[in-house]
């Protein structure tokens, strides 16, 4: 069984799949970038998010609005 991870604002990992698209907007405004990122590396284990991995590839480090706006195409998908 996958290890169901959990934000500190309560909700799993699983569960912010099945949030409305304002809610998820809204859970991700609360949310830290760090969880932001963890959440993004435990979805998308072949993409490049956390800042070391990013200023090596991309020189530069992923912002937490970007990351938001990652998390929510990845859920629209």
């Amino acid at each position: 069984m996958v290890h169901d991870k959990q934000f500190s604002l309560g909700l799993s990992y699983f569960e912010i799949m099945d949030l409305s698209p304002s809610d998820l907007h809204q859970f991700l405004s609360l949310t830290s970038r760090e969880e932001i990122i963890d959440w993004l590396e435990w979805n998308d284990r072949n993409g490049t998010y956390n800042d070391v991995d990013s200023l090596r590839e991309f020189g530069n480090v992923m912002s937490k609005d970007e990351g938001i706006e990652i998390v929510m195409r990845q859920i629209a998908s």
